[in-house]
């Protein structure tokens, strides 16, 4: 494998750091980020998209590059971003230069850096990239793949990526409803984030299409609360509190708040989001994760720059294509998990639709007709 250079940031990232003395987070910053970006991405059966891209010597470019907000190993947004360029690299033969815990600052200095020092194209993995990165790019003719902005699509300059991580969210909220034995579910948000909305939408309905009884809280950390451990902690417990007995977390750093708030109750679950916390569950309490998986995405990314397509159109993560999909635990009975497979293939079909919830106020409105 080609040599792949860190470059290490000391800006911040979204929002505080709160509960760093406590055991995960302990157990978190003793992970070498060296280790954490050579690990293979999740651990369901899926591979996450397109294998297609070629070996050493057939990849389009020789070096890309990777900015992300926060440090990548926080078994997240980050890390499976991180791991996956590293994996993209690794499997094409080429250099990936990662800039991770960049920060949501201005951004462009280091975009430009990165297109100007060598690489042929970089991955600006952040939403609050995503007007930035499309005039970097055309200052810089250096191709840029950026977050949740459809109207950036253009040819050679920058392409948009998006999930359909609702569809994963409506499987987790099946398993959520099957699984629980108050009858309450409750969802837990950092931030009122346009991928929290969608997935807590889907969770929602996936819940309802087992128990269309069934009884959902939402609740919001904060306005950024991304990295909010203490809040994710605090608001959990406000939720179990209520009767909750399965929590479906969508946090970054703050998700392991959250986690720690499982942890301390009685006979409650956890249901994650991007990337597989088993490593850290000591206790036994996650059931399950959605998971995003970016390696095919970046393949295809790649292979369109060199097809001269690249911008033509935008991505998306999918449960057909394997970008999203459901971490299976031994803590997920046979016919549960079996059911949930028929549901996937189902929403693959087409034959269930999963509603797309992209505001807040429609995820409200959805739990409110229960």
């Amino acid at each position: 494998m080609e040599e792949q250079r860190i470059i290490e940031r000391g800006r911040g990232g979204r929002g505080g750091r709160g509960g760093r003395g406590t055991r995960l987070i302990a157990a978190l910053a003793g992970l070498l980020l060296a280790g954490a970006i050579v690990a293979g991405c999740g651990s369901d059966d899926d591979n996450g998209g397109d294998d297609s891209g070629g070996g050493s010597g057939d990849a389009p470019i020789s070096e890309f590059a990777i900015v992300a907000p926060e440090k990548g190993n926080d078994y997240g947004w980050n890390q499976q971003a991180v791991e996956a360029a590293t994996q993209v690299a690794d499997e094409l033969g080429i250099e990936v230069e990662i800039a991770d815990n960049s920060g949501y600052e201005d951004i462009s200095p280091i975009l430009r850096e990165l297109s100007t020092g060598g690489a042929e194209f970089v991955v600006a993995q952040a939403s609050g990239y995503n007007t930035t990165a499309p005039d970097v790019a055309a200052q810089t003719g250096v191709p840029e793949l950026i977050w949740d902005n459809p109207e950036a699509n253009e040819p050679g300059i920058s392409a948009n990526a998006s999930t359909a991580s609702q569809q994963g969210a409506y499987l987790a909220g099946m398993l959520a409803a099957e699984t629980t034995k108050t009858g309450k579910l409750g969802i837990v948000i950092s931030a009122d984030d346009v991928n929290w909305n969608k997935m807590s939408g889907g969770f929602v309905a996936g819940a309802r299409s087992v128990d269309p009884e069934i009884e959902v809280e939402l609740a919001q950390i904060g306005q950024a609360g991304y990295a909010d451990t203490a809040g994710g902690k605090r608001v959990t417990e406000a939720v179990i509190a209520d009767g909750a007995d399965i929590v479906f977390g969508m946090g970054d750093g703050s998700s392991f708040g959250m986690l720690q708030a499982v942890e301390n109750a009685d006979d409650v679950k956890f249901i994650d989001v991007i990337g597989d916390k088993s490593p850290v569950d000591d206790q036994g309490v996650l059931l399950s994760s959605v998971l995003w998986n970016f390696e095919g995405l970046y393949k295809d990314a790649i292979a369109d720059i060199g097809d001269g397509t690249f911008g033509e159109e935008g991505y998306e993560l999918d449960l057909e294509n394997g970008g999203i999909s459901l971490l299976q635990t031994d803590q997920i009975d046979d016919q549960t998990w079996s059911d949930i497979q028929d549901a996937k293939q189902k929403i693959i079909d087409g034959d269930i639709k999963v509603p797309l919830t992209e505001e807040k106020s429609q995820v409200d409105a959805l739990i409110n007709e229960g």
